[in-house]
């Protein structure tokens, strides 16, 4: 935009963090009840709890909650915060165990249907590249 504001969302909470990533999680790797990681389309919300709460969770948990005020896939949080993405997950299953996120995982027959993929594909080559041309299709 002209202002330089971005049009998409407010810019990520900060800069990268130093701290390695198994740190924030204590080595844990959460999978979701399922027994299976999180799907980075799943898509995660904040309850009045979890916004009541802010102001007792550790830094990440306060950024993932507080993005969360509107629906937000794992893959977004991660890109936003800057945070690995299974850091955001484990973060995010804790949340949800603890009622301060509401977690919705896709169907999964919808996100295996070749169908999708060919019109996400399709959708890609629709782009021009940086001097105005379309890929050609095969």
């Amino acid at each position: 935009m002209a202002d330089g504001s971005s049009a998409a969302g407010p810019d990520p909470v900060g800069p990268a963090s130093a701290v390695r990533p198994f740190l924030v999680t204590a080595g844990r790797v959460a999978p979701s009840a399922a027994g299976r990681p999180m799907p980075v389309e799943t898509q995660v919300v904040a309850t009045v709890e979890g916004l009541d709460a802010l102001g007792g969770l550790s830094f990440e948990q306060y950024d993932i909650v507080a993005a969360c005020r509107r629906p937000q896939s794992i893959a977004e949080l991660a890109a936003r915060l800057r945070l690995h993405l299974n850091v955001v997950r484990v973060l995010a299953e804790d949340l949800r165990a603890e009622g301060q996120l509401t977690v919705h995982v896709p169907d999964s027959d919808d996100t295996h249907d070749a169908s999708v993929l060919r019109r996400v594909i399709d959708g890609l080559r629709a782009i021009p590249d940086s001097r105005g041309v379309l890929r050609d299709s095969d």
